[in-house]
């Protein structure tokens, strides 16, 4: 059966980005259609059970009000229901989780419930529509605009076509840029084409992407046995040893991504050891010590380490049975890491295995124990009006200056080092300091469509760039930034691509953004502290 809908914006994609996409332009008075391929909204933050990776002024700028709205709306999920002791209660910043990766590491569940509060009251209002479970299989395109998308319910076989006036690519892999033919950029780009520094030397390979990993929540109760099933590929990935990786890749030693020398790991702290070489630590989303005594059997980690990531081959612009193959092989490393750490993993007190280790399915919302969806770093990328480059953003690249290259057509903020995980090429890390940057409202703009644009990592970066505009309040802030400009030209009667050639029109657009509370600018200071 096949179902229509009408609305003024299409969001196709429930991440992130997604759901500030869709968050925005309901706020904005538009009729908006989210659909979403799992069963959360969230992606990184819940149906992929990655924490989030922010800057360190995340708590008093760089990023927009909704996405502090966001953080916020977790750390109350944790005040208003949860017995806390005193000394968490009382802190006003709480990290649920203790995890030294972000000031807010928490579980899944907690984001996909502020997401929800967040867009409650417009799913109330019947101002948006929510299709979770619902995958793009489809596209009508009439020249340069997108007419309608059709997405097709996993849970019935149902389609709905969406007729939007808008629509925004907020999926994972930037799906919808083939469906409708809008022109599109993967895998990495040689020097010849961007100059920048660690392009590839010779020529560009679409092929060439970065690591997906699927992640898995894990507790651990002493003295208990909680082994899993012997994985079907365990002997593969026990003996499997990367050209660039000091040991097999099953261990606790694993290089720096800045030098590539070789760094100890261990699982629990150590004394005397710097709280970095845990990595239970390192991701961990609850700690039980913030909660009253005997709620909790134990704290509960997040294993997305260098040890699970996958790079034996893409899973875009492939034939569906390889994609298929790559994410079973991706499982099964997760799967293969975890019953190595519980058998053979090598402990402090000269034994082996850690059988409490026990998996928990019900942290991510599956059967199997692993997230809902692999996080995929990398997606396709809009060929677009600007790209970013590597010289725009690195401190090599711009040696004295505080704050990376700056753009007349900043829509919005970020800050993350350069962090590309090994490639499906089988090249290493690459791993550069950056400056603070902008997000430049070209990135945003398909060379000739003029209805489409990017609402998650689809933007015009480079594979190299890519590297640190993939995070969470980037990604949230692309969304919110296309949502306004959709809300924005509906209103105006205009293509987006007409509001960064306007002066007028792009000042009278980028206030909608400040009244909205997205930031364009970085503080004075950061560039007088320089």
């Amino acid at each position: 059966m096949t179902k229509e809908r009408r609305a003024d914006i299409a969001v196709i994609g429930g991440g992130l980005g997604g759901c500030a996409a869709a968050l925005a332009a309901a706020r904005s008075g538009k009729r908006v259609v989210l659909t979403e391929e799992t069963a959360w909204i969230g992606g990184q933050l819940t149906s992929q059970a990655v924490p989030p990776d922010e800057h360190p002024w995340i708590e008093r700028f760089g990023c927009t009000r909704s996405y502090r709205e966001l953080r916020e709306a977790i750390r109350g999920y944790y005040h208003d229901r949860f017995p806390l002791t005193e000394r968490a209660r009382a802190e006003a910043r709480l990290n649920p989780g203790s995890g030294n990766v972000s000031r807010i590491c928490h579980e899944p569940r907690a984001a996909l419930a502020a997401l929800q509060g967040m867009l409650a009251p417009y799913v109330h209002a019947g101002r948006l529509i929510v299709l979770t479970e619902h995958v793009p299989v489809s596209a009508e395109t009439d020249g340069d605009v997108v007419r309608s998308v059709r997405v097709r319910s996993k849970r019935t076989g149902d389609e709905t076509v969406i007729a939007a006036s808008y629509v925004l690519d907020a999926t994972e892999c930037g799906d919808l840029l083939p469906m409708t033919g809008t022109e599109y950029v993967t895998g990495a780009e040689s020097v010849r084409e961007t100059g920048e520094p660690h392009a590839l030397a010779g020529a560009a390979d679409p092929s060439d992407m970065q690591a997906i990993t699927y992640c898995f929540a894990m507790d651990f109760i002493p003295g208990a046995d909680y082994t899993i099933a012997r994985p079907a590929m365990y002997e593969f990935w026990r003996g499997y040893k990367p050209a660039f990786w000091p040991y097999p890749l099953l261990g606790w030693t694993v290089p720096l991504p800045w030098s590539m020398e070789p760094h100890h790991k261990t699982l629990f702290p150590q004394p005397g050891d710097n709280e970095w070489i845990s990595l239970w630590l390192y991701r961990r989303i609850l700690d039980r010590g913030h909660f009253v005594q005997g709620l909790y059997e134990s704290d509960v980690t997040l294993v997305n380490w260098p040890q699970n990531d996958y790079w034996l081959g893409p899973v875009i612009d492939v034939a569906e049975a390889e994609r298929v193959r790559h994410l079973e092989a991706a499982k099964q490393l997760s799967l293969s890491l975890l019953y190595w750490m519980q058998t053979e993993a090598p402990r402090p007190d000269g034994k082996a295995g850690y059988p409490g280790l026990r998996l928990r399915p019900d942290v991510v919302g599956t059967e199997d124990g692993l997230a809902m969806a692999p996080y995929i770093r990398e997606s396709r990328r809009i060929r677009a009006e600007f790209t970013v480059l590597e010289q725009h953003i690195s401190a090599d690249s711009r040696q004295g200056a505080a704050l990376a290259e700056p753009f007349a057509d900043s829509v919005g903020l970020g800050s993350y080092r350069l962090d590309l995980h090994p490639s499906t090429s089988g090249r290493a890390y690459v791993d550069l300091a950056t400056l603070p940057f902008q997000l430049p409202l070209g990135c945003l703009i398909p060379v000739r469509m003029d209805n489409l644009l990017p609402a998650c990592k689809n933007i015009g970066t480079t594979h190299v760039t890519n590297g640190c505009y993939r995070l969470h309040p980037v990604e949230w802030n692309v969304g919110e930034a296309a949502g306004l400009l959709a809300a924005f030209c509906l209103e105006r009667q205009c293509r987006p691509r007409d509001v960064r050639a306007g002066a007028e029109l792009f000042e009278d657009y980028r206030s909608l953004l400040h009244a909205n509370g997205v930031e364009t600018h970085w503080p004075a200071m950061m560039e007088a502290e320089a």
